[in-house]
């Protein structure tokens, strides 16, 4: 990333000038050493990207990507409709980011002006990571950047949660419950030992289990049969924790009960909430 773009984007969004001056100075004569062969080299100049490390770096970083994406999409219309006045454009997570369109042709447009706009600051699009969902398109024709065609594929992970062709979170769903159990599986001398109460082996269960479990449910499209596997994997879990083996049973509700569990309904209605809160108060 070019530094005196940097800077001039920092002026662009109001940064006061001394301010943009102190930042700029504390970058002059940067210099960085590597280890290689178990030898320490010797110092050499850093002029291009941001210091690693320091908490004002992840800013400096999104502003750029900030200003790539309203550069690169302001001039018309690509997004897909998300209200009746509002057009959704992209998502955005640091430099992960999910471009959206209509139609194969917004789509390719979109993606060669964010590459221009990008490469105009010394970043580039990783061309092997990036992927192309369609979702019921007329057009087969494939996605390309600088004369390279991207791959097109069924899902793909986006922020640790699956999107798929279908639009549903069942893709998600199912590899959440592999990992959840998984997770639960490499705790089995927890939940077997008699050194351990009760109410420490929940803590670990839903520290190390159910967040596994439930994370990204804030923005799952719930079903019945979403919920029910949700709480069908929670269900065969608590027994477990609570040391009942068959042929001794005991109820869903005595189990929560036990376990100061809420119903995965009640869960992830909470959890969503919330979420819209936080997103709400940003």
């Amino acid at each position: 990333m070019d530094r005196r773009t940097l800077w001039k984007l920092l002026q662009h969004y109001g940064v006061p000038q001394k301010i943009v001056n102190t930042i700029r100075n504390s970058y002059d004569g940067l210099q960085c050493k590597v280890v290689h062969g178990g030898q320490l080299t010797d110092a050499f100049q850093v002029r291009t990207g941001v210091r690693q490390g320091r908490l004002l770096s992840p800013f400096l970083f999104l502003l750029v990507v900030d200003w790539i994406m309203r550069t690169s999409t302001y001039e018309g219309k690509h997004g897909i409709q998300w209200t009746a006045q509002n057009q959704l454009d992209d998502l955005d997570f640091s430099d992960d980011l999910a471009l959206l369109s209509h139609t194969h042709e917004q789509m390719q447009t979109k993606t060669a002006s964010v590459a221009a706009v990008s490469a105009s600051v010394n970043l580039n699009i990783h061309k092997g990571k990036t992927k192309v969902l369609k979702f019921k398109a007329e057009n087969s024709n494939p996605i390309t950047l600088d004369g390279e065609t991207l791959q097109d594929v069924e899902s793909f992970t986006y922020l640790g949660s699956i999107v798929d062709e279908q639009g549903g979170p069942d893709a998600d769903v199912r590899a959440k419950i592999g990992k959840a159990r998984v997770a639960f599986l490499q705790l089995k001398n927890i939940w077997n030992s008699k050194q351990l109460s009760t109410n420490t082996k929940v803590r670990i269960f839903n520290m190390n289990v159910k967040v596994v479990r439930l994370y990204g449910a804030e923005t799952w499209r719930t079903t019945t049969t979403t919920v029910k596997e949700v709480q069908v994997f929670i269900n065969s879990c608590l027994p477990k924790i609570l040391n009942i083996h068959w042929p001794d049973t005991t109820s869903n509700s005595l189990l929560w009960e036990r376990t100061n569990q809420l119903p995965a309904e009640e869960e992830i209605r909470k959890r969503r909430w919330k979420w819209i809160g936080h997103t709400l108060r940003k």
